[in-house]
């Protein structure tokens, strides 16, 4: 295949007309994407105003497709999720109808948008909804978290939050099944401090129910902790026979981790250990095992010397 050789001259010419070209495209590229033409979009609608004695539901999907008068340019946007694509709708009126017609509201929506998004028509115009009585409920709120202390610290008490209710409006059957509301996670890492902080209630996920307050205050009480140990008396069960039952010896040592500031507070009371009688009854054991049933919240079990203990059934 012959290669065609061009002189300097035939190359800065097929430069300048190629040039010329790209130049031509782009200001008429430039040139339609400038020009006004309506274009429909999908808007989410956004409910606001919505009535106080009512509880509704939408019978009709939250987003709906619209006419905006634009331009290229804004279509272009709108297809890189660069435009505003949400429409506010008041259900004020709700109160004394079913429906609502977006076309009445058209020129209040417009107004939060700008000269050359200006929305043209809906379709759906109108909007139909169904309706139930409206009901308050007070349910727990449930914290959800991830909390990690650092190596010397523990969570050393009982989370707190304020406040413990979160107020539920909406319809009766709906609100009938919520038995707590959840926050968003609380997630911490290499914690050494108390916690106190405010947490957002997560957002309901259906329009017609509204919850107050919208936040709440956590409290994680957080501390260092040390080893504590323990002599703690072992407690015999199942002796429904009521064997005169000798134990060595009487006393375990249990050892712990404990908060600093709870340290005082552990004492032989804050434990028991039992030895099971049935061990020996029904398994012919010549030990009892020693179990620890109370332990006291917030600390964590090292070790129990010793672990079995020896008896002796009198006659």
């Amino acid at each position: 295949m012959a290669i065609i050789k061009l002189s300097k001259n035939e190359q800065r010419r097929l430069s300048v007309f190629f040039t010329c070209l790209i130049v031509a495209f782009v200001a008429w590229v430039l040139t339609v994407l400038s020009n006004p033409a309506p274009f429909k979009v999908k808007l989410a609608l956004n409910y606001v105003g919505t009535p106080s004695q009512r509880a509704f539901r939408s019978l009709q999907a939250d987003t709906i497709e619209a006419t905006v008068q634009g331009t290229g340019w804004n279509l272009l946007f709108y297809k890189m999720n660069m435009q505003d694509n949400k429409a506010n709708v008041s259900l004020k009126s709700l109160d004394n109808r079913d429906y609502i017609l977006l076309s009445n509201q058209l020129k209040v929506i417009n107004q939060n948008r700008l000269p050359d998004q200006q929305i043209l028509s809906f379709s759906p115009d109108t909007l139909y909804f169904d309706f139930s009585s409206r009901v308050v409920k007070h349910v727990p709120i449930k914290l959800l978290y991830n909390i990690t202390c650092k190596r010397q610290s523990i969570i050393s008490g009982n989370i707190v939050l304020k406040p413990t209710y979160v107020t539920i409006t909406g319809p009766a059957e709906t609100i009938a099944n919520i038995k707590f509301w959840k926050t968003d996670s609380l997630s911490l890492t290499n914690v050494e401090n108390p916690i106190d902080q405010v947490v957002h209630l997560q957002v309901p996920s259906e329009s017609n129910i509204s919850i107050v307050p919208k936040n709440v205050r956590v409290y994680v009480p957080v501390s260092e902790f040390t080893e504590k140990s323990l002599e703690v008396p072992v407690k015999l069960i199942n002796n429904k026979n009521y064997y005169n039952v000798k134990i060595f010896p009487q006393k375990i040592k249990i050892t712990f981790t404990v908060a600093l500031n709870k340290y005082a507070d552990m004492d032989e009371h804050s434990f028991e250990a039992v030895a099971d009688l049935s061990a020996w009854q029904i398994y012919g054991a010549k030990q009892l095992p020693v179990k620890v049933t109370v332990f006291p919240p917030y600390c964590k079990l090292v070790s129990v010397a010793p672990q079995n203990v020896d008896f002796i059934v009198k006659e």
